[in-house]
């Protein structure tokens, strides 16, 4: 008998419970009710978790999205509360990868009362596999049909009844992204707390193979496994599992009773002809297709992926891919730049406006403390970072929308090729992208890569990828120093300068401590699909919330240190005064006016700027008081802390073409990267008074040439992981030498590459 057919003897008719009938309540008042979500990556997990919970958790339509568990709250009947734990998404539960394990670990472990099993209803031949898995484990499940609109207009038709009355569970279709059958899954839920199941005898793995499995399981001893798993240890001994090997080794009977196990395992290989682990995994699909073949009754047109395969024999073309994605990123940061630059205006001038509403409570000239701690620390550090807020959403936008609309898994499988020859995995492309918002998740991603190597070497290489935490300093460096035609040439130029740093770094840790293998490639494509706007919304608001909040916390409390830094200890007699007291310099009326209307027929704004940022040339012994006030507060930085902090370390970095203020500056950007911004707004509106002088745009652009502006991206892109960085790469490479060597090793790199950039551009006369 075939396995297909075996798996249609499901169980006698009579011995098949309907999972609707009432039952015994379940006992829940012990305890508060856990309900657990399993399912395949890309299944549409996430969303159900969402739409359940009302949170709002990242949901990307690629695989591997989801690398940890994810607690949440749903409410039932009766104005009960249940706890709802979404599990890593897994295609299996045999323990080589993570998730895999997670999953496996949790739901032997977690004590849930439900298991709801989510699958892809246009992929159940695959999804159902892990079906058949959690049934083996003894859980209470149901399951979940989801994305049925997109089965439907495939023309697929599913005799659900008669599925419930197969499996002996609930079976419901839902559709995840648009919120459609919650009530139906919440109440397929109460029916199977009612009505607890354990459909281990439903699952038909074959005559032989099932006989085999019965022996082991009797084997298994009593406290190995909670009772209702038995079969599923049962399951992994027999696939010689080493895990549950070495766990049954250190039961006192374990070695005996796995010498009686491989003597099971080694009869059912002579009788089959076949691997015990690959007739076990036979045994699953057969499972799944001979329910399938009892509950479709309409298949789904061969034409259902037309679409998705025409646009892929463009997007996905092994000439064209490339140049299409790399357009696809280049168009992002245009649009970052162009549709960025009015509210980034409107934003400025808000917090202009409250700056001198703040400055019009005080007494005009007053030198009060406050004052200052809250127009330069705070307005000044954290309005520093908000202003750049609108780039934030659009990149975040973007990325989004490639992600929901499945075109970034494409992307993966582009640059396989390229990645293989610089020793990487083409699924690191996905830590790497999700790296373009923010460093962490990205490093968090790295789970989704079951070879270690391949692990290790992403993780180290990821600060490389500019975050989203990175975007202020190139919106405040790349306008200072290009104009306006170069600017988005010039940021797509610095996230791809990071990427091909990150390949080649990879490649040489390949090479020289990370030999080996290559882990070949295998990833599910999704179909294309068009992303709902509150999806793509609630994404990019995610990204920018998270972004406000660190303005609000982390980036606050550094502006208001490094603004104590720099305003303290106080300069009580100034050099500049004593001059003048003594005659040596005279001070005028400030004579710029002149100066700015002679730029009035100038038609670039910034030139403007430009001009009335710049001291005017003052008489031999005469300087302006604007000039006067500028120099004290010069004066006041130099001998502040962070002033002489920065001059501490100046002789380090003047080869860089650094000054103590930029110095300074990378100090504060090491707790979080904005903090650059914000500490260079503050050292700049204690040294520059003047009104048209508070540009810090116009200030950088005076003050340092465009060859210093890109030894200092190069330095900010490469090197100095921020903090937070170098916490989550230890935790997940479980190594402090992994984090320090990653800090301290791209910090030496970067300053290499500045090194060299600034002392070439010099020697060619830049």
């Amino acid at each position: 008998m075939s396995a297909d057919a075996e798996a249609l003897e499901i169980a006698p008719e009579e011995a098949r419970p309907s999972a609707v009938e009432p039952a015994a309540p379940h006992a829940e008042g012990l305890r508060r009710i856990r309900i657990a979500l399993a399912g395949n990556p890309n299944c549409g997990k996430t969303s159900l978790f969402n739409a359940l919970t009302g949170a709002h958790q990242h949901v990307g339509n690629y695989p591997g999205v989801t690398v940890e568990r994810r607690d949440g709250s749903v409410s039932l009947e009766g104005e009960r509360s249940a706890a709802l734990i979404d599990l890593p998404g897994t295609y299996s539960l045999t323990s080589l990868s993570p998730e895999e394990k997670i999953a496996q670990d949790e739901l032997l472990t977690g004590g849930h009362d439900v298991v709801v099993v989510v699958a892809d209803s246009t992929n159940l031949h695959r999804n159902l596999v892990l079906l058949a898995q959690v049934m083996q484990m003894g859980a209470n499940v149901v399951l979940c049909l989801n994305m049925a609109d997109e089965a439907r207009a495939a023309g697929q038709v599913i005799d659900l009844v008669q599925m419930e009355r197969l499996l002996g569970c609930p079976v419901v279709e839902t559709i995840g992204h648009r919120r459609k059958g919650m009530k139906e899954l919440k109440a397929a839920i109460e029916r199977a707390l009612a009505s607890p199941t354990n459909l281990g005898n439903r699952l038909v793995l074959g005559e032989r193979l099932d006989a085999a499995l019965a022996l082991v399981r009797d084997l298994v001893p009593a406290d190995f496994v909670k009772p209702e798993a038995k079969a599923w240890a049962a399951a992994k001994l027999l696939m010689n599992d080493a895990d549950y090997v070495a766990r049954l080794q250190m039961l006192g009977t374990g070695t005996s009773t796995l010498d009686r196990i491989t003597a099971i395992r080694t009869r059912l290989e002579a009788e089959s002809g076949h691997d015990a682990a690959l007739l076990i995994t036979e045994g699953y699909f057969g499972f799944v297709d001979g329910l399938l073949r009892e509950v479709i009754t309409q298949s789904s047109r061969a034409d259902a992926r037309l679409l998705t395969k025409k646009i892929d024999a463009v997007v996905a073309h092994r000439v064209l891919g490339l140049p299409i994605f790399a357009a696809a990123m280049y168009a992002i940061f245009w649009l970052t730049f162009t549709l960025g630059d009015p509210p980034m205006g409107w934003i400025e001038s808000g917090f202009e406006a409250l700056t001198g509403w703040v400055r019009g409570l005080w007494p005009e000239g007053s030198e009060s403390m406050l004052l200052s701690l809250l127009t330069e620390g705070i307005i000044g550090g954290v309005g520093g970072v908000i202003v750049f807020l609108p780039n934030i959403l659009l990149l975040f936008l973007g990325l989004a929308f490639m992600e929901d609309t499945g075109y970034l898994a494409r992307s993966a499988f582009l640059v396989d090729r390229l990645m293989h020859r610089f020793g990487l995995h083409g699924k690191s492309f996905i830590p790497m992208m999700t790296g373009f918002g923010c460093t962490i998740p990205g490093i968090m991603a790295t789970r989704t890569l079951e070879n270690e190597r391949d692990r290790l070497v992403t993780m180290f290489v990821l600060p490389l990828i500019s975050c989203g935490a990175r975007l202020p300093i190139w919106m405040l460096l790349v306008p200072a120093f290009f104009p306006a035609t170069w600017r988005a040439p010039m940021l797509f130029a610095i996230y791809a300068s990071g990427l091909a740093l990150a390949l080649l770094v990879a490649f040489l840790l390949r090479k020289a401590a990370f030999k080996g293998e290559d882990a070949p490639f295998v990833m599910e494509l999704p179909p294309y699909r068009l992303p709902t706007l509150r999806g793509v919304l609630t994404k990019m608001c995610e990204r920018a919330w998270l972004y406000l909040k660190k303005a609000g916390t982390i980036i606050l409390s550094v502006s208001i240190l490094l603004w104590a830094l720099t305003a303290f200890p106080k300069v009580e007699d100034y050099a500049i005064d004593a001059r003048v007291a003594a005659g040596e310099v005279t001070v005028v009326a400030n004579p710029k006016e002149a100066d700015v209307a002679e730029a009035d027929d100038v038609n670039d704004a910034k030139a403007k700027a430009v001009a009335a940022a710049e001291p005017a040339e003052p008489k031999a012994g005469t300087i302006t008081e604007a000039e006067l006030e500028a120099l004290r507060g010069q004066e006041d930085l130099e001998a502040s802390f962070a002033g002489r902090i920065g001059q501490t370390l100046e002789p380090l970095f003047r080869p860089l073409g650094y000054d103590w203020k930029i110095v300074t500056a990378m100090l504060g950007a090491f707790a979080a990267k904005e903090v650059f911004v914000a500490q260079m707004g503050i050292i700049y509106s204690m040294g520059e008074v003047d009104e048209a002088s508070e540009d810090l745009r116009a200030a950088l652009h005076r003050d340092y040439t465009p060859l210093v502006g890109i030894s200092l991206i190069l330095f900010l892109l490469i090197g100095t992981p921020c903090m937070a960085t170098i916490a989550v790469t230890k935790r997940e490479s479980g190594r402090w030498s992994w984090a320090l060597g990653q800090f301290f090793g791209l910090t030496a790199l970067a300053y290499a590459m500045a090194l060299i950039v600034f002392q070439v551009g010099r020697l060619l006369g830049f």
